[in-house]
């Protein structure tokens, strides 16, 4: 029987070694895994490369991973915002690598990892110092610049809803690089606020297929959201963002059969 749950963050994150590759999912806090980076940070995995967007928010999540002094190398495209302070701190004192990757690069360069590219052609960043020491081409008279995949040798997602095959829906937006980061890691780790019974998810709503999944853990639903809808929640000054949302279709019951 295939079962890919397992009990605890802890049996999650289980044997990621140091100086291993880690995808983390989010846009910034959106879709981010907290409860499995808490789960690395007390795992002690060390010198690690990290691929995410961003590089940390306040003193949560990845932020706190940085902070841990368990990250050798950020690769990113947006490193620096107004409550990046734990990353700025540590990138000045020469802690922490980066290496600064254009946000469509990025998600092209881990997507072509999942997709077994070995490289494409972009004209993005031509001309600049991201392009310098790269191959170059010029393409119908355009200039192009030579990007190679980021492969992982673990992705760390977030996804609303599993089954114990370990296939995922989103919510929305928090989905973001959850998907290709799935199919560009070796193992990949996903938390879910709750695993269902298979045949529960409509399968016109499975984002990701269990095949691109080894290990899920469901972690509970987060404290802004109520029955999967967003409900509120602040920003990093503590002013709330939205009222309680309207409801909207739920994919985790779309393929319930009527009791």
């Amino acid at each position: 029987m295939i079962d890919k749950t397992v009990p605890d963050v802890a049996a999650a994150v289980a044997g990621i070694p140091d100086g291993a590759t880690v995808m983390i999912g989010g846009f910034g806090r959106a879709g981010q895994p907290v409860e499995l980076i808490d789960a690395l940070i007390a795992h002690g995995a060390r010198d690690l490369t990290v691929v995410n967007n961003n590089a940390g928010n306040g003193d949560t999540g990845l932020a706190a991973l940085l902070a841990a002094g368990q990250v050798r190398k950020m690769i990113c495209s947006f490193p620096r915002q107004s409550d990046s302070w734990v990353f700025d701190g540590l990138y000045r004192e020469g802690k922490v690598e980066l290496e600064l990757v254009p946000q469509g690069n990025l998600a092209e360069r881990i997507r072509a990892a999942g997709a077994g590219i070995g490289g494409f052609f972009t004209p993005t960043g031509f001309g600049t110092q991201l392009a310098e020491g790269k191959e170059t081409r010029r393409i119908d008279g355009r200039d192009y610049v030579l990007e190679y995949p980021i492969r992982a040798d673990v992705a760390l997602i977030s996804a609303r809803a599993a089954d114990r095959w370990g296939n995922l829906v989103y919510r929305e937006t928090a989905r973001n690089f959850g998907p290709i980061m799935a199919a560009a890691a070796s193992t990949t780790v996903v938390q879910v606020d709750e695993v269902v019974p298979l045949g529960w998810l409509d399968p016109e709503a499975v984002i990701t297929p269990g095949l691109y999944v080894d290990r899920v853990v469901a972690v509970g639903e987060r404290p802004w959201l109520r029955d999967g809808e967003f409900v509120g929640g602040v920003d990093i000054e503590g002013r709330p963002l939205a009222l309680e949302a309207p409801p909207t279709a739920d994919p985790t019951t779309a393929g319930r059969a009527e009791q």
